[in-house]
């Protein structure tokens, strides 16, 4: 699990390609990789991947067809910024909101709006998922816990701060670019659970 708040930025060093994987190669930043073990999770770009081999400033991860479909990752290139979160301790403060780093959908960078130090941005919404992006509710993009602005009919909005464009990769966006959404969990369930009493009428079987 993650808190989605990022603490790091971190260079693509390098992408092998291979029949039905790539591997990504990470130049990590200095002391992120104390202490962290072969198999250990990592949020990049918000998708939960497990680390290859860990060297001292450099992380590998293999990421298969199933990942690249659905995330950002499979436009990765060398030089790109991701995020980078380690998971978790079930003592950790959690900044943001949990994330499980199980992307959802990628949505569109349909509108970036530059303001003297901030910035708001329009995301598309994929239709399966619309009814679950609620203003003021919690949302993950490119691993980042971040708060929904005005809903549109099949698109959102978000505000970022100056502290969130210094820590993350969200301040290198262009207009077109896709990004990886994780859902609120918790909204899913809330949602969900609403239908199917009410909207359904449904009723525990006597």
């Amino acid at each position: 699990m993650f808190s989605g708040i990022v603490s790091h930025k971190a260079k693509v060093s390098k992408v092998q390609n291979f029949n039905d994987f790539i591997r990504i190669h990470i130049s990590t930043p200095k002391n992120f990789n104390k202490g962290l073990k072969k198999g250990a999770s990592i949020s990049v770009n918000g998708v939960c991947l497990t680390s290859k081999d860990n060297g001292i400033t450099n992380l590998k991860f293999d990421v298969i067809e199933e990942t690249l479909l659905k995330t950002n990752l499979k436009n990765i290139s060398k030089g790109d910024i991701v995020n980078l979160e380690r998971s978790i301790k079930a003592s950790s403060e959690i900044g943001g909101h949990l994330m499980s780093g199980h992307i959802h959908f990628t949505g569109e960078v349909k509108k970036i709006f530059e303001k003297e130090n901030t910035k708001d941005m329009k995301i598309s919404i994929s239709k399966n998922y619309s009814d679950y992006v609620l203003e003021k509710g919690y949302i993950g993009i490119n691993g980042c816990s971040l708060t929904i602005g005005k809903v549109f009919k099949n698109q959102f909005n978000i505000h970022l701060i100056p502290e969130t464009l210094k820590i993350t990769n969200l301040d290198k966006l262009e207009e077109k670019d896709l990004v990886n959404i994780e859902i609120d969990q918790t909204t899913i369930a809330i949602v969900d659970t609403v239908f199917i009493y009410i909207v359904r009428g449904w009723k525990v079987p006597e």
